[in-house]
């Protein structure tokens, strides 16, 4: 089914003749992982620091970092995150960095992520929002069980980055199914130039050209996540995505 769309979408598709110039339209980056040490994202406090800076200058005003939380590899909990988070605020405010930043999580599901929503409270952002993923291979068999759990618990559950995720990409459908259980989808920026596969892109733009997203993340992990991102401006469909009514990252 793909192979029409990756080569109608082979050539990078240049941006209008005048383009919006940074983020600032959307001004919250509600994805990302900015906390040092941690998880796999900022090894330590100065890079920390120095993605915040790059992020600011690329007109975000707001950021919600969000660890990993996963039970095989970043076992982080509310406390370990809301800490970092701390450390990080201070030293900002020792260096006169003006900037809004938050912490949620991002989590795995794992074995443990059920018995999380019921017996924990979820480090939430703006309306009660929960952001997960899942295994990028293996559809998870309790997936559309686990968003019912969700919502029975009054979250709102995020699917982060479902452009990634290759047990998705056979059919269509199975993301027009997914958004009938009410999920919201977050989209990672830099998936709209190829960033992390051809395919990838090519069901990002899918799924711009079908409004089926809801935010947008930039997902950074490190500084060349972020000096990506002036590369991602010059691409219509990211024009395209964040000028559009019906993302939700500026009433965060």
């Amino acid at each position: 089914m793909f192979k029409n769309l990756l080569k109608k979408f082979s050539k990078k598709d240049e941006a209008p003749s005048f383009p919006i110039q940074d983020f600032s339209i959307i001004g919250t980056d509600m994805h990302s992982h900015l906390i040092p040490g941690i998880d796999d994202g900022a090894e330590d406090m100065e890079m920390a620091i120095q993605m915040v800076i790059q992020l600011k200058s690329l007109g975000f005003n707001k950021l919600i970092t969000t660890p990993h939380v996963m039970c095989d590899y970043y076992k982080n909990s509310s406390e370990t995150i809301i800490n970092g988070l701390s450390n990080l605020k201070n030293e900002l405010a020792r260096r006169n960095i003006e900037i809004t930043i938050e912490a949620a999580a991002e989590y795995y599901l794992d074995e443990e992520f059920s018995g999380k929503i019921d017996n924990e409270k979820l480090l939430t952002f703006g309306d009660n929002y929960v952001l997960f993923e899942t295994s990028y291979i293996n559809k998870p068999e309790n997936l559309k069980d686990v968003i019912f759990q969700l919502f029975a618990q009054k979250y709102k559950p995020i699917l982060a980055h479902p452009e990634r995720y290759n047990f998705l990409y056979d059919d269509f459908k199975n993301y027009q199914s997914l958004k009938e259980t009410g999920v919201f989808f977050q989209l990672n920026i830099n998936s709209i130039i190829g960033s992390y596969s051809p395919i990838a892109r090519t069901i990002a733009i899918d799924l711009i050209d079908n409004n089926m997203i809801d935010f947008v993340g930039t997902d950074a992990h490190n500084l060349n996540h972020i000096y990506n991102l002036n590369a991602c401006l010059k691409d219509k469909y990211c024009q395209k995505i964040i000028t559009t009514a019906s993302l939700l990252n500026n009433k965060l």
